[in-house]
Formats: structure tokens, sequence, C-alpha cells
């Protein structure tokens, strides 16, 4: 299902210059019933004022069914009901079971808001970004850093400001810590199987590659526990590295990154309002999908950054 997805307030001219009908809302249903889709996915959906939520598809209907209740919405138990409904799909879902819904929906004309990393393997990243360019739909992919404030002004700032020499960034998550109680989102295959590198190294990329250019070099080396530590050489001449891990001690966890050059030492801020950010992120599908101008935080960016972490996952010793 596809929409022109005007604006809502902005209904075009009627006969005799009078404002004509407010166009419906765009509608939005969400793929996915965990932690991250209770937490920030359905709660962002149903507060955005730009659309309508509409309903929720999952892979246990019983978690489907309750999370639907929470939001007043309806349940499908088939994605592809969903998709014929919705001018644009969410995505709470595991890579691997991402990918392939994500086609099929490009597929039935629906825009994408996909979730990091798009898919882990380069001919499933590539099949999203090419169904969205072949049915001319919108995309973006969720990375926190890029939507919320103040990370994403700061971002922007840095990319416009010259002579970056090298950036140092670390994301330390103790979802699984070798001390304490484990994270809400422990209970997730997908990232106890790849850990760091493909669950936060495309945020750390995500900061890196807008501000220093393009990466041309990748190494990679493990540390303790899932440990990942990339250096990087970007198109710009600078050099970066980034240290990834699920696995932090919980007193070690956190988050930076640092850049350094002609102009001063510059720090990442810290942020919060994580559904906030996701409500701007689905702001900026929007847009795309009304003005057919790709965002560049979409499924082709998605597609770099995956095949940029299989690259690095490549010259990882298997343990």
């Amino acid at each position: 299902m596809s929409s022109d997805l005007n604006p809502v307030g902005d209904p075009g001219p009627g006969r005799s210059g009078q404002p004509g009908p407010v166009e419906p809302r765009p509608r939005v249903g969400l793929l996915g019933t965990g932690p991250w889709a209770h937490r920030t996915h359905a709660p962002a959906l149903a507060a955005h004022a730009g659309s309508e939520f509409v309903g929720v598809w999952g892979r246990r209907p019983e978690a489907a069914a309750e999370l639907a209740r929470a939001h007043d919405v309806k349940v499908y138990e088939d994605p592809d009901e969903l998709f014929a409904e919705c001018d644009a799909v969410a995505f709470a879902l595991p890579p691997d079971v991402q990918a392939p819904l994500a086609v099929r929906a490009a597929a039935a004309g629906c825009h994408l808001l996909l979730d990091k990393p798009v898919a882990t393997t380069v001919a499933d990243a590539r099949a999203v970004a090419d169904a969205v360019a072949r049915h001319q739909v919108a995309s973006i992919v969720f990375l926190t850093l890029r939507f919320a404030e103040p990370t994403a002004g700061w971002v922007a700032e840095q990319a416009g400001r010259p002579g970056w020499f090298t950036a140092a960034a670390h994301w330390l998550g103790a979802v699984f810590p070798p001390d304490g109680t484990p994270s809400a989102y422990a209970d997730s295959p997908w990232r106890r199987a790849k850990g760091g590198l493909w669950d936060v190294g495309p945020h750390a990329l995500s900061v890196l590659i807008p501000i220093l250019g393009e990466v041309t070099e990748v190494s990679a080396t493990r540390g303790p526990s899932d440990v990942v530590q990339l250096a990087l050489r970007h198109a710009s001449g600078a050099a970066s590295t980034a240290v990834l891990s699920l696995g932090a001690p919980r007193a070690a966890a956190g988050v930076g990154l640092e850049l350094r050059g002609t102009e001063g030492v510059y720090a990442l801020p810290g942020w919060s309002d994580v559904p906030g950010a996701y409500g701007r992120a689905l702001d900026a599908l929007l847009t795309a999908a009304r003005t057919g101008v790709p965002d560049p935080r979409g499924a082709e960016f998605g597609a770099r950054l995956t095949e940029l972490l299989v690259e690095a996952e490549g010259q990882l010793p298997v343990v």
C-alpha cells in the first residue's frame, strides 16, 4: 500500500482557492514484539502525531496480541496482510528475520523503518537495498546517534568541520556482563551469537563515516569477552578506532567518541529520549517518502555497514 504521504494539516487547494480536505495520516505497522518493540518502537509509533499506528505482527502470536492490546491497535496474523493495509512498516526483529520481510514489504509498496543491522550477510543487506530502489519506496535505518539529540546535530556540525586527523570511539555495553544480572536485551540469540561488533558497531560507524568519510581500509582484532577493536582508514586520510562489546563489566560500561583535528578536540555529547529519536527517524522516513529524495541514512547505507562488518568479522579468529 503506497501513499502520497502529504503532511498533516497541509491540504491542497480546493475549488475557489479554498483549502481542500486534510489528507489521512500515513498508516504505520510494527513487526516485532520483543523488549525493544515494547520500550521504544511501539510507544514512539503511538505518540507520533504525523502518522497512525495501526497494528502489530509478531512471530509469537500471544506476544503480538499483548502489545496490540497495550496500544489499542490491530493484531495481524499474517505480515502480508499488515503490508497490504499500511503505508510504512517498522521493524523490531532480528536481522536475519528482518531482511527477507523487508524485501516483501518493499514489494508491497511499504516504506521501511529498519533496525540495525539491516542484515548479517552482504547478500541479504543488498537484497533489501535493491528492493527499496526497485520498488521506489523510502527507507531509514534507525541508528540512534543519528536521530537522538543533541548527538544528531553534533554529527552534522562535525561533518562540516575540516581538518580531522583521528578519532576514537567505544561502545561497551553490559548486556552480557561478567558480573551482575544481564540486561533486558540479553534474551536475544542473535546478539549472543554476533556480539558487540554487530549490535553496537553500526552505531559507531554511523558517526565515524559521515564525519571522516567512507571507510577505505578496515582491520579487526579480538580482546577479552566479545570485545572487538576496529582500526579504520577513511577517504579523508583520517584514521579511527572503535572498541565494541556487549560483555563489559558493569563498572566499565559506557559510550564515547572523541575527534581530534586542526581545530581541536571534540567529544560526542550525551543523549537520552530514545523513543523521541525513533519518532524523528519516522519523521525522516515520511519526508523521504513525500519528497522522493532518498535519505543518506537509508537501506543503501545499511548495506554498506553490513559490508564493513562482514569484512571485519572475517578477520577475527574463531572462538
